[in-house]
């Protein structure tokens, strides 16, 4: 019969047909061997289109979302992936896949320890086997920054294509992982003593349930989700995805090459504005990042590769006083003229190479106090400033032994707010 089926529409009615059996009740594996027998493999476009379809005719989004894992097991083995494109290392779908292939293998291995678990007398400790699972869901959680990168930059470009019921779906499936995970968690927090029999009925009913729901979004994201993105997001579109994606971080896997599409004008590739200021490692709100400056619990002071003061943190407990009226002077000016040669000294060997750091402590004030200066120099070596940190040890020169429980320093009210 599969032959007389040759048209796209159809193929697509004949799924949503089955799709709403479901819904009414039919089995899963009753529908999965219709579909084997009408349409053999399924192309992922298909179920895509029908979801949409499902939702706009008017199947609430919560209905899709109880049906998705049954139609998705009814699917599974049908969906076909010929025509995918591929993805070069460097470019986000390569890092879901490998951040996917990393939250297999922890998936792999908790399943052998639920097996091991399951052979176990019921009253035999099982602790050991259960901090391992612990471990294991230490590193699934990673999961949260693959699901933001998803809801917040794949997502929306798939709304723009006027795609939004699967997103609207997968995004409910994260929702629901987040619980399993937040319950599985609660697990965790009380297991001084637990037995095998204990531990296999908290796999059954909370730590397998959280394992199964992320296993099973890797095949939705690999056999539906990504293959759609390729085939509808633009290289440009991809490039903004991939320049915003430090900002949320990676899942268990960090890339290692960086991407960038040849086929783009330079004004195709700028980034999108976030309102944040964008490094290497990651991103700040500049509130954020003024605020660190000044919570950090050191003096920090940059001069630029001309010997220009170009910024000082504020924090309340400056050691050294600083003014705005320094920056904008050059360092020079800014120290008595029997220490000027010194600074000169430093900033010499710093710009020539011969050194990177330079150290000094004092006592002062009763205080034993660090001043440290630092060669700033960008990725090819070359200066581009130097930075001045200073610090008080005086408290930390008198620890002694350990500190391993929590313990707070009384809180000292009535601080500056650290403003001029």
């Amino acid at each position: 019969m599969s032959e007389l089926i040759d048209n796209t529409r159809k193929r697509r009615d004949l799924l949503k047909h089955m799709i709403l059996q479901l819904h009414s009740g039919a089995a899963a594996e009753a529908i999965k061997l219709q579909l084997k027998r009408l349409l053999g493999e399924v192309p992922y476009g298909d179920v895509v289109v029908v979801e949409q379809e499902l939702i706009s005719e008017g199947l609430p989004s919560s209905e899709v979302l109880k049906l998705c894992d049954i139609h998705s097991e009814a699917l599974k083995g049908n969906i076909s992936q010929s025509g995918i494109k591929d993805a070069p290392a460097g470019h986000p779908v390569h890092t879901f896949l490998q951040e996917n292939a990393a939250l297999g293998q922890a998936v792999q291995s908790m399943t052998g320890i639920f097996n091991e678990i399951e052979g176990m007398e019921e009253d035999s400790d099982a602790k050991e086997k259960m901090m391992q699972i612990h471990g294991l869901f230490n590193q699934l959680s990673d999961v949260e920054k693959h699901y933001l990168r998803k809801e917040n930059l794949l997502f929306p470009y798939l709304e723009k294509q006027g795609i939004t019921g699967p997103p609207t779906v997968m995004w409910g499936k994260h929702d629901e992982t987040r619980e399993l995970l937040k319950s599985a968690y609660e697990v965790f927090l009380s297991l001084d003593k637990i037995t095998a029999g204990e531990a296999k009925a908290l796999a059954e009913f909370v730590l397998k349930p959280a394992v199964k729901a992320i296993d099973e979004m890797i095949y939705k994201e690999e056999k539906i989700l990504l293959p759609m993105c390729m085939d509808t997001l633009s290289e440009a579109e991809w490039y903004h995805i991939y320049q915003q994606t430090p900002e949320i971080g990676y899942c268990l896997y960090v890339p290692e090459i960086d991407w960038k599409p040849e086929s783009l004008a330079a004004e195709e590739i700028e980034p999108e504005k976030s309102g944040r200021i964008m490094l290497p490692s990651g991103s700040f709100a500049l509130t954020e990042l003024a605020a660190l400056f000044n919570t950090l619990p050191v003096d920090i002071t940059f001069v630029d590769k001309d010997d220009t003061v170009r910024f000082f943190s504020n924090s309340a407990e400056r050691i050294f006083h600083r003014s705005k009226a320094v920056l904008g002077r050059k360092v020079q000016m800014c120290h008595p003229p029997s220490s000027v040669h010194i600074v000169e000294k430093i900033l010499c060997d710093f710009k020539s190479g011969a050194q990177d750091r330079a150290a000094f402590w004092i006592e002062l004030r009763g205080r034993f106090i660090h001043i440290e200066y630092f060669a700033v120099r960008d990725e090819q070596g070359i200066y581009i400033g130097t930075l001045e940190v200073s610090q008080d040890l005086t408290e930390k020169r008198k620890l002694t032994g350990e500190q391993r429980l929590l313990k707070y320093e009384s809180k000292i009210e009535g601080k500056n707010n650290g403003n001029n």
